[in-house]
């Protein structure tokens, strides 16, 4: 199989072949953000330029202020928060679970505060966390709660697609997902007023669109007294040509995922046995789609083993793999900027979230967008060869 397939090329020139005239515009964003709707079980489907541009816009439409705080991961890519920044608000760092490597409802608890309104959740590599307990938090303390399934496409929880349990949920379309236009993102809610909210903050805070509504026509504004901005808002709108890509890959999104799913497959049966590595554990009420097949070396010498071990998989023939991001709250601009913002009232230092700590300096992600299996056997056997040396 290909990653981009001809149905994909097929609506690209179906759009470039519209010449980008206002009379045609929107066509395909209005086709791929009902296709995205249906897909996802979601009322209500806005796209927007990116993944952290869909979670800026959710916490304004909340109603998130500045000064207030957001609960976020420890263990995930920097854009949970810096979002959180380009609202005006505080990010605070809870720790993870130290199998599932996800965000973890215990340390949730032990953050929140008078300011806290709303939580992110980062359904990590894939995997969902728990939300029975987190929808509870909410529930118990008035929180929103924003699902960030940048990595998690098609995952399930206790039989539940992941992206129908927050008040918002954010998808980004960047190189490396599961369906991709190269950039881009997709922000889901059922709830009407709240899409409305988060229409007009992505189109300029233009009076003529609306949750249903993308794109604002000429018969609308060319009038000499007409209002076009009711409120505040950025241009984070998705382009044609990148709905027209999506649009063709949600019509073959299983497959996409189920691909990835497969390459998982093979590599479980590589380490099956070894004591060097332990993968992310995934509970059986759960369906990980696997963005990446994600690891921990069992080490007490990370510093020095996860180098060996990586150049010893390439040196076989591997790929190379990615590491863990460098704890958000440990970059240097939250140590020499943020740490000094008003109203920040964590420590950015060592200790802060200890089972992200452990997990970054170990974590091995191999990818998993191997689109002819049989290069992932390869990759498969690599891994199994390389585990075997490294513990001799």
């Amino acid at each position: 199989m290909k990653r981009i397939s001809d149905l994909e090329k097929k609506y690209v020139l179906e759009a470039l072949e519209n010449e980008f005239a206002t009379s045609k515009n929107g066509l395909f964003t209005n086709r791929m953000e009902s296709k995205f709707t249906e897909v996802f079980q979601n009322e209500f489907s806005i796209s927007h330029v990116n993944g952290t541009a869909t979670m800026h816009t959710a916490l304004h439409a909340l109603g998130v202020k500045e000064g207030d705080e957001v609960i976020v991961p420890a263990l995930t890519m920097s854009s949970t928060s810096l979002c959180v920044l380009q609202n005006g608000s505080i990010p605070v760092f809870a720790d993870v679970d130290r199998n599932t490597f996800n965000i973890d409802p215990k340390s949730i608890r032990e953050k929140i505060t008078e300011k806290t309104k709303a939580i992110i959740t980062v359904s990590l590599y894939g995997l969902s966390p728990e939300y029975d307990e987190i929808i509870q938090i909410c529930k118990e303390f008035n929180l929103f709660l924003i699902e960030d399934n940048a990595e998690c496409f098609l995952g399930y929880y206790k039989d539940k697609l992941v992206g129908t349990f927050g008040d918002f949920s954010s998808y980004s379309f960047q190189a490396s997902k599961h369906i991709s236009c190269g950039e881009g993102g997709m922000l889901t809610t059922n709830d009407v007023e709240l899409a409305d909210v988060a229409r007009r903050f992505t189109s300029l805070g233009y009076a003529g669109v609306s949750a249903k509504q993308a794109k604002i026509t000429r018969n609308d504004i060319q009038d000499p007294n007409y209002n076009r901005h009711v409120s505040v808002g950025y241009n984070y709108r998705m382009s044609e040509v990148q709905s027209a890509v999506i649009l063709g890959q949600l019509e073959r999104i299983e497959e996409l995922v189920d691909v990835r799913i497969e390459v998982a497959k093979l590599f479980d049966e590589a380490i099956l046995g070894s004591g060097l590595v332990t993968k992310q554990y995934t509970p059986d009420y759960c369906v990980n789609s696997y963005w990446s097949y994600s690891m921990v070396l069992n080490t007490d010498n990370p510093k020095v083993d996860w180098y060996r071990f990586r150049d010893l998989f390439q040196k076989n023939g591997g790929d190379g793999f990615y590491a863990a991001w460098k704890l958000t709250y440990m970059e240097p601009l939250f140590l020499n900027e943020i740490q000094n913002y008003s109203g920040v009232y964590q420590k950015y230092e060592k200790g802060l979230c200890p089972n992200s700590e452990f997990l970054q300096e170990r974590m091995i992600q191999l990818k998993t967008n191997y689109w002819d299996l049989s290069e992932a056997k390869i990759q498969a056997d690599i891994l199994k060869k390389t585990l075997n040396e490294f513990e001799q």
